[in-house]
């Protein structure tokens, strides 16, 4: 059970980050909104398992990687079922939508980016917990603590207003750099069902 959880985890990780990739190119907003949705709770998964087998010289980074996991889920929910309901359902008066609409890049497209520096965080500290197996559990933490990099531009590029210069980061460059994201982000699931197996 210890094994099973999180390797259904990683598996729910690479499968929604490669829809995430086909949804984002095949322009299907809906679909990559609602996967976005499900990502939170396979890495949440995920995290708890590399927290499980955290040595006791490690428990501290697993914490603050679980920790971080957690918060990152909260905010990414919060946004994604925004997007898939009051905004997707509701007519929102301009001054609504500006906030509210993630492609407008208001504040839900940046709490979105904080998630995901949160995400990005837990990575991080989640690779300094795991003890390396073998190769591929070598690429597996290097991939997650280099992942950690993200966090410094989630945080602090919301704050200069460079995003709303750019249209919120949602246009076809929004979108590409989101695709190599996840060519990025895909071996991490990929390689963390591997070592939950």
């Amino acid at each position: 059970m210890n094994r099973r959880i999180p390797q259904i985890g990683a598996a729910v990780v690479a499968v929604t980050v490669f829809l995430f990739a086909l949804f984002l190119i095949v322009d299907f907003t809906f679909g990559s909104y609602f996967v976005c949705m499900l990502l939170p709770m396979g890495y949440i998964l995920m995290a708890t398992g590399l927290h499980h087998e955290a040595g006791e010289d490690r428990r501290t980074a697993a914490a603050a990687g679980l920790a971080f996991a957690a918060i990152y889920a909260v905010l990414i929910l919060l946004v994604y079922f925004a997007q898939t309901t009051a905004v997707r359902l509701q007519g929102l008066s301009a001054e609504a939508a500006a906030l509210l609409d993630f492609r407008q890049g208001g504040l839900i497209f940046n709490y979105d980016l904080l998630g995901y520096g949160m995400m990005a965080l837990s990575t991080f500290f989640l690779g300094l917990s795991m003890k390396a197996r073998g190769k591929a559990d070598r690429w597996l933490k290097r991939l997650l603590m280099i992942h950690g990099a993200f966090f410094p531009g989630c945080f602090l590029l919301p704050m200069t207003g460079v995003f709303l210069s750019m249209g919120g980061g949602t246009g076809r460059g929004g979108a590409i750099a989101l695709v190599i994201w996840c060519v990025y982000f895909l071996p991490i699931g990929i390689l963390a069902y591997r070592h939950f197996s």
